[in-house]
C-alpha cells in the first residue's frame, strides 16, 4: 500500500506530542499527516513509530537541589504497546498505568506508545525502538521502566538489558500497590500469596552464584567439607517459594472459615447482604460511609481499600441489612490477585444485591463496567442481582451519565460527594432485597417479649394490640420464620 503523504521520520514522531484527552479529542483531525485506522492495515510510518504521550509527568517543579534531594522517589518511563482499539483506549490504559505508578509512590516522567499487531516476542517493544526508549529514559533521568502489559520473564530480561535501568510490568507494579495497603492479616496474606505465585516462574540466575550445587548441610550455611550432589540455589530458592506458598494458602483457609462463620451468622439470622463492587478509585468507600456513615477511609487514589469492610445498614421500612465494601477492580487485574483474593470476593458472590459502582467522571465508564463484570465472572458472581450506581455525577459530563443511562437499564445517578441521588438509591435498595411476604396473625404470652422484638427486627409489623392474654400480632414473615411461629398462631381469626 502506497501513503499519499510524505512518511514522518522517527525522531518527529518521538517529539510528537498528542494532546491529552481532556484537553483536545480531536488533534488527528487537524493533523494533516494523519491516516484512518482501518482493521489492522498498519500504517509504515505507525509500525515503525513510537509516540509519546503528553500530560503524564508529575515530576516536581520549582524545587531547590536540597528539597529535589528530600523529595525524590523512583523516576518512571511508562511504555505501552498499542496492539487494538482507538489511539484513546490506548492513551486511556497509559493514563490509568501513570496513576498506578502515582500510587506506588513513584515520579512519571515520560509515557511512549508503540503500534504494533502485538507486542515482540523478545523486547516487548522490538529491538530499534527499545534502543529509542533507551535514549529517553537516559534523557529524562529515569531509574526504571514501567510497561503497560504483563511481560514474559524473557522479554524483561532482553529489555532490562536494553535500556540499562530497571524494567517492571503491570503486574508487578499493582502486586507493589497491594503490598503497601494492606493492613490486615489476611489481606497482607493474600498479597503475599499472590507476590510469590507472580515471582516463582521469573526466578533469574546471578552468575554463578545460582548455579552452584548445595547438598548436604551447605544449605543451611555451612561450607567445607559438606559440599556435594544437591540442588543449585535456583532449586533451593523455588522449593523455598513453593513451601511459602502452601503455608500461606494453609493460612488464608484458616481465615476463609471465620469469614465464613460471620457470613453463616448472618445468614441463619436472615440479614440481607449488599455488596459494593467496581472500579478502583469509583468513590465505593464514600458511598459506604454515606450510606452507613461507617467512617472508613476514602482518599484519591488506587487501592486505598484492601480489607473488606462491613456494615450494618437500615432500609427506610426499618429492615436491617449488611453492607460490605470490597477490594477495587482494574483492566487487566493480576490473575495471582483474583485468585488470592478469592474468599474476600466470595462476599460478593453470597450477597443478595450488588451495587455496582462506576465512575461517571471517567473517560471510559464503559471500559470499567465491563473490566468488573470480567472479575465477577471469574469469581462466580454473576448470578447476583446487579445495580449500576454512577458516582461522581457532580464531576461528570452530562451526555455520558446519559449514555449511561440508556446503556445500563436501571442505572442510578448519584455522587457520593454532594449527596445527590443517595434518596433513590436508598429506595431502589428497599425495593431489591428480600421482604417478608406470609401473613400470620399471633398471639404472643407477655413473657415471651424475645418473640415480640425479633418480630419488630426481622419481621414486619401491620398491627399491634395488647389484650389481657398476651401480644396480638398482624405480621408478614419470610418462610423460614413460619414453624417457630406456629406455636403462636391464631388459627381461626374473627376480628
Amino acid at each position: 500500500m502506497t501513503n499519499s503523504h510524505n512518511p514522518r521520520q522517527s525522531s518527529d514522531i518521538l517529539d510528537f506530542r498528542a494532546s491529552a484527552l481532556a484537553d483536545d479529542d480531536n488533534w488527528h483531525e487537524r493533523d494533516p499527516d494523519f491516516v484512518a485506522f482501518d482493521g489492522d492495515q498498519l500504517e509504515r510510518e505507525e509500525r515503525a513509530a513510537m509516540r509519546r504521550v503528553a500530560g503524564l509527568s508529575t515530576e516536581l517543579e520549582d524545587v531547590t537541589e536540597v528539597e529535589y534531594r528530600q523529595l525524590r522517589l523512583e523516576r518512571v518511563v511508562l511504555a505501552g504497546v498499542w496492539c487494538e482499539g482507538s489511539v484513546e483506549d490506548a492513551e486511556n490504559s497509559l493514563r490509568e498505568l501513570a496513576a498506578l505508578a502515582e500510587t506506588a509512590g513513584s515520579t512519571v516522567l515520560a509515557g511512549v506508545l508503540q503500534r504494533r499487531l502485538r507486542p515482540d516476542p523478545a523486547t516487548y517493544l522490538g529491538s530499534g525502538k527499545a534502543e529509542e526508549l533507551r535514549d529517553i529514559v537516559a534523557d529524562e533521568g529515569a531509574d526504571t521502566v514501567v510497561c503497560d502489559s504483563e511481560l514474559a520473564p524473557s522479554q524483561r530480561r532482553a529489555l532490562e538489558d536494553v535500556v540499562k535501568v530497571k524494567v517492571i510490568d503491570r503486574t508487578a507494579l499493582i502486586l507493589d500497590i497491594f503490598a503497601q495497603h494492606a493492613k490486615s492479616r489476611e489481606g497482607k496474606a493474600q498479597v503475599e500469596l499472590a507476590q510469590l505465585q507472580y515471582l516463582l516462574p521469573r526466578l533469574r540466575g546471578w552468575g554463578e552464584s545460582m548455579s552452584r550445587q548445595a547438598g548436604g548441610r551447605v544449605a543451611g550455611g555451612e561450607g567445607i567439607g559438606s559440599r556435594g550432589p544437591g540442588e543449585t540455589k535456583i532449586e533451593l530458592d523455588r522449593r523455598r517459594i513453593n513451601t511459602k506458598i502452601a503455608k500461606l494458602r494453609r493460612e488464608i483457609r484458616g481465615m476463609k472459615k471465620t469469614r465464613d462463620t460471620k457470613r453463616s451468622a448472618r445468614h441463619a439470622n436472615k440479614v440481607p447482604a449488599v455488596a459494593i463492587a467496581g472500579y478502583t478509585n469509583a468513590g465505593k468507600s464514600s458511598l459506604l460511609n454515606r450510606l452507613t456513615g461507617a467512617g472508613v477511609l476514602v482518599e484519591n487514589a488506587l487501592f486505598a481499600t484492601l480489607d473488606p469492610t462491613v456494615r450494618r445498614a437500615q432500609t427506610q421500612d426499618g429492615r436491617d441489612y449488611t453492607l460490605a465494601d470490597t477490594v477495587g477492580f482494574v483492566r487487566s487485574l493480576p490473575t495471582q490477585l483474583v485468585e488470592a483474593f478469592r474468599s474476600t470476593l466470595e462476599e460478593v458472590a453470597d450477597s443478595d444485591l450488588l451495587l455496582h459502582v462506576v465512575d461517571g467522571s471517567h473517560p471510559d465508564p464503559e471500559g470499567q463496567i465491563s473490566a468488573v463484570r470480567a472479575v465477577l465472572a471469574d469469581v462466580e458472581a454473576t448470578d447476583v442481582p446487579e445495580i449500576i450506581v454512577v458516582n461522581k455525577a457532580d464531576a461528570a459530563d452530562p451526555e455520558v451519565l446519559d449514555r449511561l443511562r440508556r446503556h445500563e437499564k436501571g442505572a442510578v445517578i448519584v455522587s457520593a460527594r454532594t449527596g445527590a441521588g443517595l434518596d433513590e438509591l436508598r429506595d431502589i435498595i428497599d425495593a431489591a432485597l428480600p421482604k417478608p411476604h406470609i401473613p400470620m396473625t399471633l398471639l404472643v404470652p407477655y413473657d415471651r417479649g424475645d418473640i415480640v422484638n425479633r418480630l419488630h427486627t426481622d419481621a414486619e409489623v401491620l398491627a399491634e394490640e395488647h389484650t389481657p392474654d398476651g401480644t396480638r400480632l398482624e405480621v408478614k414473615v419470610s418462610e423460614d420464620q413460619v414453624e417457630p411461629l406456629r406455636e403462636f398462631e391464631l388459627a381461626d381469626v374473627t376480628g
